[in-house]
């Protein structure tokens, strides 16, 4: 494409270009491939680098770019789609959720946990962390505290280690009747161990859910998933419930 001048918008020549930028990333770019330098850019749009920085950032904070240390700016993947809507009523781990089992340790949950589930501060519950992985990349992380009561068929010959320990404690907590669950999402900033998992840099915008799971009258496990901010829309449905959707589309919410 021929070089695309913006010198008489009404509009703020970063926002504008934000938009010829995003219409050349649709045309021109594939997944992951990675942008040319600032230089060439501002230079192809006859703008300023600090108007392209400001354009740039914007597209990376819309997920449509992804900055990546050591790398530089790439083509994000598309949104990930994940219901969170109150009408989904499923252990985890049910079927193809999408999240893939990295480990499992038994120790004391955090305290606000403790109490979420009715334990003592020190007693021990199984932790089960998990990931999701979209186009290659970590999209999001969880941990699963699931009490001991709640699995009490599980044994050590169940539960070698890691990944397989995790899928244990997964299906031992599916023989429960699940009787309900809640969910709250809610923004928040990535800690150091977020970060590490979701390759993006301590304090990036992310979005929390926390699921509570009801089976025998009490909270049988609870669910905190990390998910980058970049890599989500939410939107509200008709039923009420909140929906993650997939896909560059906006939608009305």
């Amino acid at each position: 494409m021929g070089t695309t001048q913006l010198e008489s918008v009404p509009e703020p020549k970063y926002w504008h270009l934000k938009t010829v930028l995003s219409e050349a990333l649709d045309s021109e770019f594939t997944v992951g491939e990675i942008l040319p330098n600032e230089r060439d850019l501002a230079a192809r749009f006859g703008v300023a680098r600090a108007t392209l920085r400001q354009a740039l950032e914007q597209l990376e904070l819309e997920g449509r770019l992804q900055r990546r240390r050591g790398v530089g700016t790439t083509v994000a993947p598309p949104r990930m789609g994940v219901a969170v809507g109150s009408d989904q009523q499923v252990w985890p781990g049910t079927g193809d959720d999408g999240w893939q089992a990295v480990d499992c340790t038994l120790a004391a949950p955090p305290a606000v946990v403790a109490t979420a589930l009715e334990t003592a501060r020190d007693q021990a519950v199984h932790i089960v962390r998990r990931s999701r992985v979209s186009h290659g990349q970590p999209v999001a992380a969880e941990l699963l505290y699931v009490p001991v009561t709640s699995v009490p068929d599980l044994t050590a010959i169940d539960t070698p280690s890691e990944a397989a320990r995790a899928r244990a404690v997964l299906r031992e907590l599916q023989r429960l009747e699940l009787e309900g669950q809640d969910r709250a999402v809610e923004l928040g900033s990535a800690r150091a161990d977020d970060a590490r998992e979701l390759d993006r840099l301590p304090g990036a915008p992310v979005l929390v859910v926390t699921t509570r799971f009801f089976a025998g009258g009490r909270t049988a496990a609870l669910s905190v998933a990390t998910y980058r901010a970049d890599t989500c829309r939410l939107t509200f449905g008709a039923s009420g419930g909140v929906e993650i959707h997939h896909g560059p589309e906006r939608q009305a919410s």
